[in-house]
C-alpha cells in the first residue's frame, strides 16, 4: 500500500468514525462545517482528497483535533473550542452575531449560543419543533423577547424562558446588545 492511499483510508475512517461517534447524520455533518453532504461523503469513502481549510471545517464541526486525526490520538479530557474558532452562523438574522459554543453532537438536543446584537438588530425566528423551550440570558445591554403575543423587557443578568414552538424575536433596544441563548429541544 503507498503512503498516499494509506493517508486517505485513515483519513476518511477518522472522520467516519468522529462522525458516528456524535451521532450525526452526513447531512448533519454539512450543515455544521459547510462543506456538502456530498463531500463529506466522498472524503469518509476515501473517494476524494479534501483541502486543508476543508479538513479544519470538518474538524471543528465534529470537534476533533486537527493535528492528531491521522496519528488517532485520543481527544483530550478538556475540549476547547477557542473564541475565534467557534463557527459562526451568517445571514440568519439582521445586525446579529450567532456563535455556535455547543459540541455537533449536541444539534437537536439543546444548542447554546453567543448573540451579539448591533444597535437595532433582532432575530426573527420560525416556530421550532413541539414543545421547544429557549433560555436567554442578557449579558450586555437589553433586548425585548417575544414569544407568539408576549413579550418582555430584559437587562443584564436577566434571563427569560419561554415557548420556542411559535413565532419569536429577540431585539436589541437602545443600543447593541449580548446574550447566550440556549435552545432546548422537548
Amino acid at each position: 500500500m503507498n503512503v498516499k492511499s494509506d493517508i486517505h483510508d485513515r483519513l476518511a475512517a477518522s472522520l467516519r468514525e468522529a462522525r458516528k461517534a456524535r451521532g450525526l447524520s452526513l447531512d448533519a455533518v454539512a450543515k455544521l462545517s459547510g462543506v456538502s453532504r456530498s463531500m463529506v461523503s466522498q472524503i469518509e469513502r476515501g473517494e476524494s482528497s479534501p483541502t486543508v481549510a476543508t479538513l479544519w471545517n470538518l474538524t471543528q464541526a465534529l470537534q476533533v483535533d486537527f493535528a492528531g486525526l491521522l496519528e488517532g490520538r485520543p481527544e483530550p479530557g478538556i475540549q476547547v473550542t477557542r473564541a475565534g474558532a467557534a463557527p459562526v452562523i451568517q445571514g440568519r438574522a439582521k445586525g446579529v452575531t450567532i456563535r455556535i459554543l455547543s459540541p455537533a453532537e449536541a444539534v437537536g438536543e439543546h444548542e447554546v449560543y453567543d448573540l451579539g446584537f448591533a444597535a437595532g438588530g433582532a432575530l426573527d425566528s420560525e416556530p421550532h419543533s413541539a414543545g421547544c423551550r429557549e433560555h436567554l440570558t442578557v449579558i450586555e445591554g437589553a433586548v425585548l423577547v417575544r414569544s407568539g403575543e408576549e413579550e418582555v423587557r430584559l437587562g443584564p443578568g436577566d434571563t427569560a424562558r419561554y415557548a420556542a414552538d411559535r413565532s419569536h424575536a429577540i431585539l436589541a433596544e437602545g443600543g447593541a446588545a449580548r446574550a447566550i441563548l440556549i435552545v432546548q429541544d422537548s
